[in-house]
């Protein structure tokens, strides 16, 4: 007496002998199954143009955001382009922090904006981006090894913004091109909670911090 064949056992077969359908087309048309998407019986030839259909949908998804990652990629590598425009536009050392931080606000869209620097030498120490800056700004700027991106939990130098309604910010560090020690911090602010979260990724953040150090570099004391 044969043995009953189990689902397993069938399923490892036709895997072994993938031209099973092609010795047996009659069986394409006889073979009936439930289609999880109308509930109704259709054959074998149905249920696998359902199955392929499935596939082209979720392919053309994901091509539809990899084509909008790209436009967002895009739109963000030309405000970049910009904003970098702009600060290479500044011939006096002095005026830099000022164009950097409008340019800033003019090609991302960020409400708000400002920075602090130390460390600086004697003649930019009575400018405005060099006031204000006390020892737990200058602590909290040497724990950032990374930006901080995320809600505002009232901190101090969220104040240089001067405004009241800011709920989500961005503090970069910035470190002198080279070295580990900081001396400035660049300060985003915006009124909507979720325009900066904790949930963002930093790398381009990284890269504004990078490009704005190496900016502001020349208004450095000598070592």
């Amino acid at each position: 007496m044969t043995a009953p064949l189990d689902a397993n056992t069938v399923a490892q077969y036709l895997s072994e002998h993938p031209n099973f359908f092609e010795e047996h087309t009659a069986l394409l048309g006889e073979v009936k199954l439930s289609s999880p998407i109308t509930g109704r019986t259709i054959s074998l030839q149905e249920r696998q143009m359902e199955v392929m259909r499935d596939k082209y949908k979720a392919l053309e998804l994901r091509m539809s955001n990899l084509s909008r990652v790209a436009q967002e990629n895009g739109a963000i590598a030309n405000k970049f382009h910009g904003w970098n425009q702009a600060m290479l536009q500044v011939r006096d050392d002095g005026a830099m922090p000022r164009v950097l931080v409008d340019a800033l606000q003019s090609h991302f869209d960020v409400p708000h904006a400002s920075l602090r620097l130390w460390q600086l030498a004697p003649e930019f120490n009575d400018a405005w981006y060099a006031q204000d800056v006390t020892a737990d700004v200058r602590m909290f700027a040497n724990s950032l090894q990374t930006p901080y991106c995320g809600s505002n939990r009232d901190f101090e130098a969220v104040h240089w913004l001067q405004s009241d309604k800011i709920a989500s910010t961005v503090m970069i560090a910035l470190r002198a091109p080279g070295g580990s020690g900081t001396f400035g911090l660049l300060v985003l602010g915006s009124p909507d909670s979720e325009r900066f979260t904790s949930s963002m990724g930093t790398d381009f953040l990284v890269h504004i911090g990078a490009t704005a150090s190496a900016a502001l570099a020349a208004l450095r004391a000598p070592a």
